[in-house]
């Protein structure tokens, strides 16, 4: 089996992830995951696509992940594995599906515009 590519995106985390065959390593930014991710909320969100799917330790993840968040970059991991795991085999798609883990979350932060502090909060009105 050659190496699988995909792309995971979350926010402004960008998630290049390759993978293969193999005993289940998983490295990020040429780091253990539970070392470049010490709580394990952040691990388990990683894991999540391996455990719906049930391939548990049947494949090498390497990661390339750049931008955001601890969390975001988590689930553009998250993201990128569950459309990896779909390349594989079709059939994983609708276990995937059904958890959610095969949607782009296209939430991301509003822009701050002129004339205000912040995206939506105004400066202090005063009426006179």
């Amino acid at each position: 089996m050659e190496v699988i590519n995909t792309l995971g995106r979350r926010k402004t985390a960008v998630a290049r992830v390759y993978l293969k065959e193999g005993s289940g390593n998983i490295t990020i930014n040429k780091r253990d995951y539970k070392e470049f991710f010490p709580l394990a909320t952040l691990q388990a969100k990683v894991l999540q696509a391996f455990d719906v799917a049930e391939l548990n330790g049947k494949y090498d993840v390497t990661v390339n992940v750049a931008g955001g968040g601890i969390n975001g970059q988590a689930e553009a991991i998250r993201l990128g594995i569950a459309r990896a795991l779909v390349k594989i085999d079709e059939e994983n798609k609708p276990a995937l599906r059904a958890e959610g883990l095969v949607t782009r979350d296209p939430r991301m932060v509003e822009r701050k515009k002129p004339g205000q502090p912040k995206a939506r909060k105004k400066f202090q009105f005063s009426k006179r």
